[in-house]
């Protein structure tokens, strides 16, 4: 072991769970974890170019990820490979659980995207919400999901999530 080794960043596999299946699984560097918020940096994980027709996410973008174990949502900042913003998608999830090198988070299909300037702010997927059943098998959990899209509508309404994420 070298005189370096402890500042090499320290890595976490971010697990994201839906509908009781591993949907992806990725590392990436553990920023803070100060308890509630466990923050981490990754480069975009998916095959390819993901074109959603509002915004493209495509190798060499980065995510800033932002997690907590009391709030049932993530924001994720989203920069191209050169550095521009290009805005935050959040996941609506049940709160993160983070069990030593591993960060898992359920995902519970509900979405948000806001813009770099904040003209666009959209509610996604809440069709897939309606069809996964959550609200007939899980009321409580459906009802706080819905809560949390509402709660980050606000804020991306309100501006961009950077007093949230300091």
């Amino acid at each position: 072991m070298s005189a370096h080794s402890a500042d090499r960043p320290q890595r976490l596999d971010v697990v994201l769970v839906k509908a009781g299946r591993t949907k992806i699984r990725y590392a990436a560097e553990l920023l803070a974890d100060d308890g509630t918020r466990v923050a981490v940096r990754a480069p975009w994980a998916g095959a390819g170019v993901r074109d959603f027709g509002f915004v493209r996410f495509e190798p060499g973008d980065v995510f800033t990820e932002h997690y907590w174990r009391d709030r049932w949502y993530a924001v994720k900042e989203v920069r191209s490979a050169a550095g521009t913003l290009k805005g935050w998608y959040c996941d609506v999830a049940r709160p993160a659980v983070r069990s030593g090198a591993e960060l898992v988070v359920e995902d519970l299909d509900l979405d948000l995207w806001r813009s770099a300037d904040g003209t666009d702010v959209r509610r996604l997927d809440e069709d897939e919400f309606a069809a996964s059943g959550l609200a007939g098998t899980d009321p409580e959990a459906a009802r706080a999901a819905l809560a949390a899209l509402d709660e980050l509508e606000s804020l991306a309404r309100g501006g961009d999530f950077t007093a949230l994420l300091a």
